[in-house]
């Protein structure tokens, strides 16, 4: 018995840890907070105006309807933009307004712009969209419009050659890059309601977040951040030299020589220095060596004192090899 109620201690307080912790994550979305009427009324005029047509790549989905204020009547699963020329890194999941003006962005400024600055269209695209959490990931925070599929957040684009552009590197990369970046950011400005790139907080260092959340009751107010001082050059009609994002790649080295010749001997004493190499080295002119301590002749083995009585002995103790076995004993003196 006493095992048993030991075991049901364990298992309670392992359920009391879940519910715990279930609770901490319902704690991170505002239950309060109302959804707002005026997004369920986008949602049915962007429908009705059919601003968004169901394709292969394009999937409408069963109405999302929390937890809390979060979802949209009319999610859309889209793997692909652009009638399919653009693929999505992840798929994304948007309402019908945020993903009209998505296709739009994408048609009016982000092909072009790619186009003009790298000459390749943008063939893969990097983005987050539906998430329903506080802002900027912050528990008990007003719910983000990622939470009603009303915004995406831009991470990178891939050419069409494959040279990537993240945001986070591009916005103070190369000129190309941080043009383009640019100008996609004022092209978001003139579509979208909100519009956050590097520079405008902390939370934005990495990705450019558009949504279309109403900041005025007649959604007229827009928040455009930061502001840059950049002169667009789409529409103007100027052709530029096109550049690439990255530094182009790293032409293969030239044949090394094989490792068994020496084309740097300083002292010119190897035997290898006197065969033909590509390199020619001046070397100084050859002197006399003179006779120092490491030049000199080697000593000269002093002839060990041996009795003139046995002189063959002696000279076979040089020729003899050495014992392997301990020494006889001797009589004699040990020095």
């Amino acid at each position: 018995m006493r095992i048993v109620r030991v075991m049901w201690r364990g298992v309670s307080l392992l359920s009391a840890l879940a519910l715990f912790g279930a609770g901490l994550t319902a704690c991170s979305i505002n239950h309060f907070e109302r959804r707002d009427p005026w997004r369920d009324q986008a949602e049915q005029v962007c429908l009705a105006k059919k601003l968004v047509e169901p394709t292969e790549f394009i999937t409408p989905v069963a109405a999302m309807d929390g937890p809390g204020p979060c979802g949209m009547q009319q999610p859309f699963r889209v793997t692909r933009l652009g009638g399919g020329s653009v693929v999505l890194k992840q798929r994304m999941t948007l309402g019908c307004p945020a993903l009209a003006e998505a296709e739009a962005w994408l048609a009016d400024t982000i092909q072009p712009a790619a186009n003009l600055y790298f000459g390749v269209p943008v063939a893969e695209i990097n983005a987050g969209s539906y998430s329903c959490r506080g802002r900027n990931n912050q528990p008990g925070a007003k719910l983000s419009e990622h939470g009603f599929g009303n915004a995406v957040d831009l991470m990178s684009v891939k050419l069409a050659d494959g040279h990537v552009i993240t945001v986070k590197g591009g916005w103070r990369g190369t000129e190309a890059e941080q043009g383009f970046l640019r100008e996609i950011f004022l092209g978001a400005c003139q579509r979208f309601t909100t519009v956050l790139a590097p520079g405008s907080n902390v939370f934005h260092y990495d990705h450019i977040h558009v949504d279309l959340a109403r900041h005025d009751p007649r959604g007229l107010r827009r928040i455009c951040q930061p502001l840059i001082k950049f002169t667009p050059q789409l529409g103007t009609g100027v052709e530029r030299p096109l550049s690439r994002p990255v530094p182009p790649p790293r032409q293969p080295a030239a044949p090394q020589a094989p490792v068994d010749i020496e084309e740097d001997d300083p002292y010119g004493v190897s035997p290898m220095s006197k065969a033909a190499s590509p390199t020619q080295v001046a070397r100084a002119p050859a002197r006399p060596a003179a006779a120092t301590a490491y030049t000199s002749a080697p000593p000269v083995r002093p002839a060990p004192h041996v009795a003139t009585a046995l002189p063959e002995e002696a000279e076979q103790a040089y020729d003899e090899p050495l014992q392997l076995g301990a020494p006889a004993p001797s009589t004699g003196p040990i020095y």
